[in-house]
């Protein structure tokens, strides 16, 4: 299995929407990390591109990331809301799509990869079934042990525990407003869940940001860490400016469904704060809905009407190149955990 053999136990997250590049994902793998390739909101021609822009630059396996398609919203569930944003802010159509779904999974059993990780459901057995069959492990992200036990049964090799803490989409395979009043679980409580009620190796996501992090979590269990927001401000991410400068603030961050219609977590703004109370669950169509209005504010270098997805640690992310970064963080880690060793425990 590709999480025993790694040489770094860090896994690089997709995220999806620019800051995911060829470039960052073979920085991270060729350091001795496992790098994931974002291929949500890519048709799968552009998803093809990169991998072979991927494979090109390194030998080394890595994996690609898709999200699971969902229903469709009724739009009587989100006109009001688009009829609300559409006071103040251009909005453009709110459509459904399956983000190329099909395609995308012929893609990867035509032309395999390593890791074919999941974001926002599971797949099928028969689903599932096609990659094992190609020689690509499937790699299944979740937010509960009711989502752990559906991955097993379908036939997922990994589950990526991904912990209240994290920045951008929870990955929950249903994203119901019923379920906000139920705090979701962090990554160590999620973690010490699924290391006891499952026999799969777990990768720890979600506000892990320093080599004593890593080390906590792989001390309570975990295969590996994945890890996003340390990366954004690496030259290699795609991360835009707007974003790449908020991130070294203190701003505090909060979950919103106001700029996608499903829960995220990143930097409280302006628009969240006027918005997020009354934003349905309705994805992708608000995504489409407010992508005019997110590009408007990029290119107008407006930090208040753009989402700035981020974890709960975004302000220790450094400036470093992406191998050095990893390199940094493995020795770190072997720090914390020498030093977490060393310290005596009385049994009485």
């Amino acid at each position: 299995m590709i999480i025993d053999d790694l040489a770094v136990p860090i896994v690089l997250a997709p995220m999806a929407g620019g800051p995911s590049t060829p470039e960052l994902t073979v920085a991270v793998t060729e350091a001795g990390g496992f790098g994931l390739l974002a291929a949500g909101y890519l048709s799968a021609h552009d998803t093809a591109a990169r991998i072979t822009a991927t494979r090109a630059a390194t030998d080394a396996p890595f994996g690609v990331n898709l999200f699971v398609p969902g229903p469709a919203t009724p739009a009587d569930r989100y006109a009001g809301y688009l009829a609300e944003l559409a006071q103040t802010h251009s909005v453009g159509e709110a459509k459904y799509d399956t983000d190329d779904w099909a395609a995308k999974l012929d893609l990867l059993v035509a032309d395999p990869v390593a890791v074919v990780s999941f974001t926002f459901g599971c797949p099928t057995v028969e689903e599932i079934a096609r990659l094992h069959a190609v020689g690509s492990e499937s790699w299944v992200t979740v937010t509960s042990a009711a989502e752990a036990r559906i991955a097993v049964e379908r036939g997922a090799d990994v589950l990526i525990a991904q912990g209240a803490e994290a920045g951008g989409h929870r990955a929950t395979f249903v994203d119901r407003p019923e379920d906000d009043a139920t705090d979701p679980l962090s990554v160590l409580v999620l973690l010490q869940i699924l290391t006891a009620t499952t026999d799969r190796p777990v990768v720890a996501t979600g506000g892990i940001g320093t080599g004593a992090g890593i080390a906590a979590a792989l001390a309570a269990g975990a295969a590996a860490v994945q890890l996003g927001t340390v990366f954004l401000r690496c030259p290699e991410a795609g991360t835009n400016p707007v974003h790449r400068a908020a991130l070294a603030t203190e701003t505090p961050t909060m979950l919103t469904r106001a700029f996608t219609g499903r829960r995220a977590r990143g930097l409280r703004n302006q628009f969240m704060v006027e918005h997020s109370a009354t934003a349905p669950a309705a994805y992708p169509e608000i995504h489409y809905a407010t992508a005019p209005l997110r590009a408007e504010a990029r290119a107008a270098g407006d930090p208040d009407n753009v989402n700035l997805w981020a974890g709960q640690t975004h302000s220790l992310a450094p400036e470093l190149p992406a191998g050095e970064l990893v390199r940094t963080l493995a020795a770190d880690t072997k720090s914390a955990l020498n030093a977490a060793l060393s310290r005596r425990i009385q049994v009485c």
